[in-house]
């Protein structure tokens, strides 16, 4: 009976995904994004940040070694939402004007609005018969003042919305605080990385009926402005006077000891605009700098465990499908943080205190609510509401550990993210890590095909283009994804192309390409582009096809970076139709 029932065990766990999610009907599924999040920067990735909730998870889930975002908050929220390239989607720049000379093209592909002919997330689940809730940042549409609020949550799929409208903005007073389609202030002892996972919960516990749930949990957290709360920096307090080079040290190594790294990639130098940290002045500023950031992620964590809570005091925790990652790599802008310290609105004697129903529409707010003026600077301690400044290039360069770059651009420290899925009720895999690539076109794919749903050809009367992304669903249970094309970047004029396990990447429009074999050079330390120029062109040529389809043009590529002729391209360099 024993060698029996072990049968029946190995039987069982050889068995595809879909054949034992079959027996698990309508399954809840939570997508939770974090906002300028590092590769590193939480436990289970290497990070010396308390992050046990999100650590949990990935010891009963799956890793991804390799998923990508789009490298900035925009298109990555756009791609996520609609399972289409960021240009497709409407989002080929940020949601305000693309600087482009090309003003034709801004009202389509750049307009800075999901476009009529993408469905979202919310609207596809609805289809299928989900309940969609949505809490956080949304960032998807130029209009912030609700005058049409056809790109809203509320009007693209969301039955339940609490968050912001537009990109970021003080913790303690956000900019355009919305609940469903109305405006409203932050209340006393307002936090707003706890306000999210509260409302997560809450949507959560309030959820009745038999119909599943969608949760979309879009946290600001690490984003700037470094603003916590005193007892989260006091747990970091004195940890980062090792400075940037030790830290990183220190990650990578913890990287490569848990699998997640190969040894055989080196980790990248220090960024050459950070100096070192022997050599750095200021230094208890930028420890204050980072403790604050750590903070922040610390706070994240423990709004993931309230929702996780909720799910396990209501019973659907071992029913619901939980990804947790980031919308690009760590940010080395300098928010606040040069020159001498001053006030945002410079004479503070011209600034009032706010009234309690007063509105917020300032991402950086000159003024604290009770009438304290807000402090920039370098050497300005942040943390309180009355700061605002960004943890910087060095901290960054800690952040996206063993990689190279920042947000904004396409290197792997740009567009790297953990990806975390845990799903109890069918994933076995319990601490595994999964190294096939994978980006954030996918995730529409992959809740598709978990809720069984329809992706329309059709919907509110408009044609919808086809989704590009491929469902993970097969990498849960150790299979391989069905991807019959290469993954793309472009954003700012920053390229790259991901084809099995050659990558080629340039830095800004007039930037040279460079080639990297990703099984050997992940971290990108070797460029054999002048190697290999039949595969450059080869892979130049694809590059370009697949620009003028997904509509990234009319970035002013130059040669000989670029193509003299455009396969499948209009004379104005624009896709033929």
């Amino acid at each position: 009976m024993r060698h029996f029932s072990l049968l029946l065990i190995a039987l069982w766990t050889a068995l595809p995904l879909q054949i034992q999610a079959a027996t698990v009907r309508h399954p809840n599924m939570i997508v939770i994004l974090a906002d300028d999040l590092g590769y590193s920067d939480i436990g289970c990735y290497g990070s010396e940040i308390h992050t046990p909730n999100l650590d949990r998870l990935a010891a009963k889930g799956i890793r991804f070694t390799q998923f990508y975002n789009t490298a900035r908050c925009c298109p990555t929220r756009a791609s996520l939402l609609t399972g289409l390239y960021p240009h497709q989607a409407g989002m080929g720049y940020m949601s305000d004007p693309a600087p482009y000379s090309a003003k034709n093209w801004i009202n389509d592909w750049y307009q800075g609005d999901l476009r009529a002919d993408t469905v979202t997330l919310g609207e596809v689940l609805q289809i299928a018969g989900y309940r969609t809730y949505m809490t956080g940042k949304w960032h998807v549409t130029k209009d912030l003042e609700g005058a049409g609020k056809n790109n809203w949550p509320r009007q693209r799929g969301f039955d339940r919305f609490f968050g912001t409208i537009t990109g970021g903005g003080s913790y303690f007073d956000p900019s355009t605080l919305t609940a469903d389609n109305k405006a409203i202030p932050p209340g006393k002892n307002f936090y707003y990385t706890d306000a999210i996972g509260e409302h997560g919960a809450q949507f959560i516990r309030e959820h009745q009926g038999d119909r599943p749930f969608f949760l979309y949990v879009a946290f600001t957290a690490p984003h700037w402005p470094l603003h916590a709360k005193p007892q989260d920096i006091a747990k970091y307090k004195g940890r980062y006077g090792k400075g940037w080079d030790a830290l990183r040290q220190e990650r990578y190594r913890r990287q490569v000891q848990m699998g997640l790294v190969k040894d055989i990639w080196p980790l990248s130098p220090r960024d050459s605009a950070a100096a070192a940290w022997q050599d750095t002045e200021q230094q208890a500023w930028f420890e204050r700098r980072m403790e604050v950031y750590a903070a922040q992620v610390d706070c994240l964590d423990q709004n993931v465990g309230r929702i996780v809570t909720a799910l396990q005091d209501t019973g659907q925790f071992e029913n619901t499908l939980i990804l947790f990652l980031s919308d690009n790599g760590g940010c080395a802008e300098a928010i606040g943080s040069e020159g001498p310290p001053r006030n945002v609105a410079g004479k503070a004697e011209s600034l009032k205190p706010m009234g309690p129903e007063e509105l917020q529409f300032a991402l950086k707010p000159p003024v604290t609510r009770d009438g304290r003026p807000v402090r920039e600077g370098i050497g300005v301690m942040p943390g309180a509401d009355d700061t605002y400044l960004s943890y910087g290039l060095p901290w960054a360069n800690v952040s996206d550990t063993p990689f190279r770059y920042f947000k904004h651009f396409v290197h792997e420290g740009g567009i790297s993210t953990p990806l975390i899925v845990h799903w109890p009720a069918a994933i076995q895999r319990h601490g595994a890590f999964e190294n096939q690539a994978g980006h954030i076109i996918d995730i529409m794919a992959t809740c598709v095909d978990v809720a069984a749903a329809t992706y329309p050809a059709e919907f509110k009367g408009h044609r919808i283009q086809a989704m590009e992304g491929r469902s993970l669903v097969p990498a849960f249970s150790g299979r391989k994804i069905q991807r019959d094309a290469p993954l793309f970047w472009e954003h700012e004029g920053n390229r790259a192309l991901r084809s099995g396990k050659w990558k080629l990447v340039a830095k800004g429009p007039e930037g040279a390409w460079e080639l990297y074999d990703m099984d050997s050079d992940r971290t990108e330390l070797h460029n054999i582009a002048d190697r290999q120029p039949a595969r450059v062109r080869e892979m130049l040529a694809l590059w370009e096809a697949h620009a003028c389809r997904t509509h990234a043009v009319p970035w002013p590529w130059k040669p000989p970076y670029a193509l003299e002729t455009r396969t499948g391209c209009g004379a104005a360099g624009a896709p033929e139709r």
